[in-house]
């Protein structure tokens, strides 16, 4: 009965979101305790102590160091947004990609990838959508192509052993990480190849939109050469976001917001080397590891705003500038919990594992590798890493023994989910970047989600074919 229940709420959960019939944030909160409900009322299980309740308070204590990151994060490179810290990149990124849109969104997925590969996916959709909203806001192509091709990119490098998913099988299954992972790189690879495609496919889809709009980046680039100051990205003080057209990008004739503005009374440029500087230790530090991201973050952001905005009412002024951002992305990491504690206080998530092992014939056991090289998509989607790599993987490569797979194959195959994880909505990083790119999630699941299955597949298959994870 907890099965029916746990792949009810699912549904339930993913069809209110893609259709649009409730806000995220309320599905996620909504529907769990929904559900919760009535798997209390008849007695599945407990509300009380080791129950719905204690389990959903436990997620909320557990995910409140991510909401504090996520909510000084956004000040600080929001601030370093406003004052121009980036400006000189986007001017760079114009004279590489020339005046074509399929090579910015080409861009998008290179740059995406490579600042995917310190390991921090929040780290990756705050500089990749700093250095480029601006270009698509003002060209008119849509922000969810800059947030389905950024998303893609670093799914693909999410099983980098560095990263969390890698360092959490090789842990629970006792495996080395260089053994895990290093015969997964071809299929990674592969991966990369994939997005890089992918990303060619819808800049091609975008540059016949713009060329019927009239526009080209060799016009946004002379109307950025006319200016004598770095531009800015909507979003600081005295704008509401950008005013958006049909087309998912500004309206005709608006200015995105702010973007591109010369005269916006927030740039320091002045100051752009002591804000560089203190970026750079930012990123440093967490690379490190050696501190708390949340106390990081907290600390960076009270300098940035002191140095840069130093009356009171400006340093108030410049927070509040980006609240809208700031309560989405914040809500629905608590929302997120919601969800988490309802899973497993109700026991659906055992239930559901179970039900997936005893699922499985004999005569299709020898299977069980590509079985979980599958499942790990769908599983890591609706799922913390921590309850897939944790909970479900070791009684998955269990039942595996049984049919002589080795626990670094079963390993290898728990990530190649990995691409479709990082679109989950339990994933901080993900609303940060939907939340900084102002794009509905609804909008970005439509069409990232099979595109990351694809990735997904992708990797498992080359990873058939070269026999790091067996078949049959």
């Amino acid at each position: 009965m907890l099965i029916v229940l746990g792949s009810a709420m699912i549904a339930v959960f993913m069809y209110l979101i893609l259709a649009k019939r409730l806000a995220p944030t309320l599905a996620l909160v909504l529907v769990p305790l929904t559900f919760a409900l009535v798997a209390t009322g008849t007695g599945l299980s407990e509300p009380g102590e080791d129950g719905v309740v204690d389990s959903i308070s436990s997620a909320f204590s557990d995910f409140a160091p991510t909401a504090v990151l996520l909510f000084f994060a956004i000040i600080f490179f929001g601030t370093m947004i406003d004052v121009g810290l980036f400006d000189p990149l986007i001017r760079f990124v114009l004279r590489t990609v020339g005046n074509d849109p399929v090579r910015l969104v080409v861009l998008t997925a290179v740059l995406a990838g490579v600042v995917s590969l310190d390991g921090d996916g929040s780290t990756t959709f705050i500089i990749t959508v700093s250095a480029l909203l601006p270009i698509y806001l003002r060209l008119g192509l849509s922000p969810v192509v800059l947030t389905v091709v950024a998303n893609l990119a670093n799914g693909v490098l999410n099983i980098l052993p560095w990263g969390g998913p890698t360092i959490r099988a090789a842990t629970v299954l006792n495996v080395s990480p260089s053994e895990l992972f290093n015969p997964m790189v071809p299929g990674m690879v592969a991966g990369i190849a994939t997005v890089l495609l992918l990303a060619w496919q819808l800049g091609r889809s975008e540059r016949k939109r713009l060329l019927a709009s009239g526009r080209t980046l060799s016009v946004v680039a002379d109307e950025m050469v006319a200016v004598r100051e770095p531009a800015l990205i909507g979003g600081g003080a005295g704008t509401d976001g950008p005013a958006t057209g049909s087309g998912g990008g500004p309206a005709d004739g608006a200015d995105a917001g702010g973007a591109l503005d010369p005269n916006r009374p927030t740039l320091r440029p002045t100051l752009i080397w002591f804000n560089l500087g203190l970026t750079v230790a930012l990123l440093v530090l967490l690379g490190m590891d050696v501190l708390p991201l949340s106390l990081v973050f907290v600390a960076a952001a009270a300098v940035a705003l002191v140095v840069n905005f130093p009356k009171p009412e400006d340093q108030l002024r410049a927070v509040t500038s980006h609240a809208s951002s700031i309560v989405g992305v914040v809500s629905m990491v608590f929302a997120a919990a919601v969800l988490v504690g309802v899973l497993s206080g109700t026991g659906m998530v055992t239930a559901m594992a179970n039900g997936i092992v005893s699922a499985v014939p004999p005569s299709v056991g020898s299977w069980f590798a590509v079985i979980t090289g599958v499942l790990s998509m769908p599983l890591t989607f609706f799922l913390t890493n921590d309850a897939f790599y944790f909970g479900i993987l070791p009684i998955l490569t269990e039942a595996a023994g049984h049919y002589g797979i080795d626990p670094v194959e079963m390993a290898r195959a728990s990530i190649i989910g990995q691409p479709v994880h990082m679109t989950s909505p339990l994933v901080p990083a993900l609303l940060l970047l939907v939340s900084l790119a102002k794009v509905d999630l609804a909008d970005h699941h439509r069409r990232v989600i099979w595109r990351a299955a694809l990735c997904s597949l992708v990797m498992l298959g080359v990873a058939l074919l070269l026999g790091v994870v067996p078949l049959g």
